[in-house]
């Protein structure tokens, strides 16, 4: 088939995009009372406010709010974006891990700065963050590892993380075996199991208004003192 051909559409083509147009068209956000942000009692620091707002959002009821949105590009300059887990947050940074050798931890070898997305839509609330990504040594990595579950020793140890799949049958068969390991061996290693710390030189705090006057707080850090963080507000 060539270019400027297409495809006929089928009889049901039509009532699918039907329902899909009209179920898209129809949602809302933020029906419940959200709550406020008084910028001007801001901590100093990004860090303090994202503890307290995750927080805020886990007791507000938000299912997973350490889940987080992970950008990165690849060597083409490509976009890629994922979900993962938040490991913690400190004066270092924004924590999480993977393998150094799945497609996100080779892109992060190559170019190592990323960004961060939070969204808690139970309390109208995002986290933007854009900084460089350092991965530490083996020490910190298996110890990351060894204060979670057995299944996230498991799926470590199947490994192979983004390389082609040939069955699902296949992944049976590796989880499988490594879920036995990791019940045998509770310290097993899993050599290309990394933890990453991204530094932030900017974040910003997003508070939704049910009248769209939303308020946007950024961070950001500057040349001229690397160790203070500017404030400002930003237009919706």
């Amino acid at each position: 088939m060539s270019s400027s051909e297409t495809t006929a559409s089928g009889p049901g083509d039509d009532a699918a995009g039907d329902v899909f147009h009209s179920t898209l068209h129809s949602l809302r956000v933020w029906d419940s009372p959200l709550p406020g942000f008084d910028t001007e009692a801001a901590p100093a620091e990004p860090v303090a406010l994202f503890r307290e707002w995750l927080v805020h959002a886990a007791r507000a009821g938000q299912a997973e709010p350490h889940t987080m949105s992970l950008a990165t590009v690849d060597g083409e300059g490509r976009p890629d974006v994922r979900t993962l887990m938040l490991h913690d947050a400190d004066a270092r940074g924004w924590h999480f891990a993977s393998h150094v050798t799945s497609a996100k931890g080779v892109q992060l070898a190559a170019h190592p700065e990323a960004a961060l997305g939070f969204y808690w839509p139970s309390v109208g609330r995002q986290v933007r963050i854009r900084g460089r990504v350092t991965a530490c040594g083996p020490e910190e990595s298996r110890a990351d590892l060894a204060v979670r579950s057995r299944g996230a020793l498991a799926a470590a140890l199947t490994g192979r993380q983004s390389e082609v799949l040939g069955s699902v049958e296949e992944l049976v068969r590796a989880s499988a075996a490594a879920w036995e390991r990791a019940g045998a061996e509770p310290d097993a290693p899993a050599p290309t199991w990394t933890r990453y710390v991204l530094d932030a030189t900017e974040v910003e705090f997003f508070q939704g208004d049910a009248a769209r006057r939303h308020i946007r707080l950024r961070y950001r850090r500057t040349d001229l003192d690397p160790a203070t963080w500017v404030h400002e507000l930003l237009w919706p």
